[in-house]
């Protein structure tokens, strides 16, 4: 490669470097001033920004482009996937590392078209086969068919196709456990499984159905999942990735476990989090509160963890029996249950964590409790001989024993005489517990 083209490679990529933080920079100025329309003139910079940015884009061929988002950070890599045309995703996937890959894959995108994707085997690398027709399905020979959330008419078009029943994915939770793995009398292999979906505002599982039929993987769901796309954007890009489809189904139960686990790692970081909260200070009732729910949610996304690899770990295990893998398959389909029972005992672990923590919240509730008791106590004991004396010489025995003295002088007395009995009984409950914590401190270092 000549020194003029490596120049002209690191221009391009320094340009459109400057032109990423240039768009940041001139958003976060407009939305911070207040000047009439404001809307209009945001759309104008950024649409020049943004013109001269895909220009930049255009003039980088595959491997610059693979090289420029390898050097960006994760959100800056996802918007500047979305700038590229569809027709130059594909050449760009051969050329970008996993670590890229990761963030593509793992990232949720709105605004791609629902529906379904088919993918045929060309050159031991997935391609994309547009959908549009019934010829280009039948021609192409697809090895696996990707429905997200079908209309009624396309599973009765794709099912005409292949002469099968495709089910709805709203109804696939309806099945009863033991009709979640079976083979019908044509052959076909069914299988209902259930994905992590791990998001901020709320993580759950997701029921996906597949079927093998006639050498072609089927899969259905109702939403689009992390690790589909991972293993979709893994095998477009990695050549020999699959070889057909017994390994596509495979590597979606793979990565569905790399995907549990990425899922602990956090349930680990964020229960250190609270266990340096926990141990490290008194809080107070809203604090214990607030980690009360934040321990909570942690408990139940490892329940579901636990409970997404044990679903995926019956599914390998029925396949595994049913003998429908060759010896490669078979080795791939082992580890993959390795690494559940590696999970297996991590969940056991948090399992554990998340009750000491429990206990651990509970017990700061009752101490704080406890002080609010211990101090109620105090003044009713400080208060008991003042309702006693006040009771006795609040009758009219008083009134006749100081009937000479002036009522002002009597009465302040009496009162004088309250306060300093309530500081001697305060003084001597304080004494009482200072030598009761001597005594303590005084056994503690007693040697046996």
């Amino acid at each position: 490669m000549s020194d003029e083209l490596i120049g002209r490679q690191q221009k391009n990529r320094q340009d459109a470097l400057q032109l990423l933080q240039k768009n940041k920079l001139v958003t976060d100025v407009v939305h911070n001033q207040e000047m009439p329309h404001h809307d209009l003139v945001e759309t104008l910079v950024r649409k020049q920004n943004l013109a001269k940015l895909d220009q930049v884009i255009e003039r980088m061929d595959a491997s610059e482009v693979a090289l420029f988002l390898e050097s960006l950070p994760p959100e800056d890599q996802l918007f500047v996937w979305a700038r590229l045309g569809e027709s130059r995703k594909e050449s760009v996937l051969r050329e970008i590392p996993l670590s890229v890959l990761q963030v593509l894959g793992k990232s949720e995108y709105k605004n791609e078209r629902a529906g379904i994707k088919a993918f045929e085997l060309v050159d031991g690398r997935l391609r994309e086969i547009p959908v549009d027709t019934r010829e280009q399905l039948v021609v192409a020979h697809p090895i696996w068919i990707d429905l997200v959330d079908p209309s009624f008419e396309e599973r009765i078009w794709l099912g005409d196709i292949f002469g099968m029943d495709l089910p709805d994915p709203a109804k696939l939770g309806d099945l009863e456990s033991s009709a979640r793995f079976y083979v019908e009398e044509n052959g076909e292999i069914h299988l209902h499984s259930e994905f992590l979906l791990d998001k901020e505002e709320m993580s759950r599982n997701v029921a996906v159905a597949f079927i093998m039929h006639d050498n072609i993987l089927f899969s259905i769901r109702k939403e689009e999942l992390p690790v589909f796309r991972l293993q979709r954007l893994r095998a477009l890009a990695q050549p020999n990735y699959v070889s057909g489809p017994w390994e596509v189904l495979l590597d979606l139960y793979a990565a569905d476990v790399e995907y549990s686990a990425d899922a602990l790692e956090d349930v680990y970081r964020s229960l250190e989090s609270v266990g340096k909260q926990v141990l490290s200070k008194q809080m107070t009732d809203e604090e214990a509160a607030a980690l009360l729910t934040g321990i909570a949610h942690e408990e139940d996304m490892n329940g579901r963890i636990r409970r997404n690899v044990l679903d995926t770990r019956r599914a390998v295990s029925f396949l595994m029996r049913s003998r429908f893998f060759g010896r490669e398959q078979l080795d791939d389909a082992q580890q993959i249950l390795r690494d559940i029972e590696s999970l297996d005992n991590h969940t056991a672990f948090l399992f554990d964590k998340i009750n000491f923590l429990m206990d651990a919240m509970v017990g700061f509730v009752n101490i704080n409790q406890n002080k609010v008791i211990k101090q109620l106590t105090v003044i009713s004991i400080v208060f008991m001989p003042l309702n006693v004396l006040a009771g006795i010489l609040g009758m009219s025995e008083f009134t006749m024993m100081t009937h000479s003295i002036p009522w002002p002088i009597s009465y302040g007395a009496f009162m004088v005489g309250m306060v300093v009995l309530g500081w001697l009984t305060y003084e001597l409950l304080r004494f009482l517990e200072n030598r009761k914590i001597r005594q303590n401190v005084a056994a503690s270092h007693r040697p046996l």
